[in-house]
C-alpha cells in the first residue's frame, strides 16, 4: 500500500544519508592519520595535496587509485614497503604496529580522492 511505500522511501533515505555520513567519517579520519606526525606522518617524506611543511624524500603522493590500481599493493606498501624494495626509507607502517590495518585502510581510503 501506499503507507508502506512510503515508509520503504524513508528508511531508504536514512540509509543512504547513514552510509554516506559513514564514508565521510572515514575519508575524514583517514586525512587526519595521513596528516597528522603522531601515526602516520605521511607529510614527513611526501608532498600531498592539503598538507603542509611537505617533505621530498618520497614521491608526491597524487593520482594515487591511478598508480595503485590494486588497493591489496598499495596496503602491502604502507605495511612494509621493504618487502618491494630492501633499500627504501619508508617505514614498515604495519610491521613495527605503528598503524592498524583499519588506520592503513582508511589512510588509503583518504589517499584514492587524491
Amino acid at each position: 500500500s501506499r503507507r508502506i511505500i512510503q515508509l520503504t522511501c524513508i528508511v531508504l533515505l536514512l540509509s543512504v544519508s547513514w552510509f554516506s555520513n559513514a564514508e565521510d567519517s572515514a575519508l575524514e579520519r583517514g586525512a587526519a592519520l595521513t596528516f597528522e606526525t603522531a601515526n602516520g606522518n605521511c607529510l614527513a617524506c611526501h608532498e600531498i595535496e592539503g598538507g603542509t611543511q611537505m617533505g621530498d624524500i618520497g614521491p608526491p603522493l597524487t593520482d594515487m587509485a591511478k598508480r595503485f590500481p590494486d588497493r591489496a599493493r598499495l596496503y602491502q606498501q604502507i605495511w612494509d614497503a621493504g618487502r618491494f624494495n630492501l633499500n627504501t626509507l619508508m617505514p614498515p607502517y604495519g610491521r613495527q604496529q605503528v598503524l592498524t590495518a583499519d588506520e592503513i585502510n582508511v589512510i588509503i581510503d583518504f589517499l584514492y580522492t587524491k
